[in-house]
């Protein structure tokens, strides 16, 4: 499995399209310790969070960075926090899009994350319980069709972030 700069370096080395499933509740990212306490605490999100570098990097390179939260509402405190920070995103150059299993169902998704690179490569998430990133698992290619699916699916089925805040 990949991890650290091995899993990175997919996000400097992709051609045209990168996107993500999410699914979990609690993302445990050691680099967002700080800034998530300082939310829950009121203090907002630091200015570096309003135009996303990391998103820019890859978008500013005329690549397609997209994502589909699944999640489910009410929304636990660090889904808030993520939330907040997507419109950073989007003015990066991120699309995001919403499935909010109390609002509506929709069938055929995995439980787990995956990024799918290129419809090249897919690499499935592998998370503890409490949500600390173990390694992202590069899945053999006759699996790519399935993720294909999965990730159209998601497309299909999301609300776009900016409506789904609206509501």
């Amino acid at each position: 499995m990949l991890k650290g700069e091995d899993f990175g370096r997919l996000f400097k080395t992709f051609e045209r399209t990168a996107f993500r499933l999410e699914t979990l509740a609690v993302y445990d990212v050691d680099d967002e310790r700080e800034e998530f306490a300082d939310f829950l605490a009121g203090k907002g999100l630091p200015p570096g969070r309003f135009d996303n570098p990391w998103v820019r990097s890859m978008t500013d390179l005329g690549k397609h960075v997209a994502r589909v939260h699944v999640l489910h509402s009410p929304l636990s405190d660090y889904l808030r926090y993520e939330l907040a920070s997507y419109p950073g995103n989007i003015k990066a150059g991120e699309s995001i899009g919403i499935i909010d299993t109390a609002r509506q169902k929709v069938a055929g998704l995995p439980d787990h994350d995956f990024w799918l690179f290129d419809d090249a490569q897919v690499y499935r998430m592998h998370y503890t319980d409490a949500g600390q990133f173990l390694g992202a698992e590069l899945l053999p290619d006759d699996y790519l069709s399935e993720y294909q699916q999965y990730r159209e699916i998601a497309l299909t089925n999301a609300v776009p972030f900016g409506e789904y805040s609206a509501a």
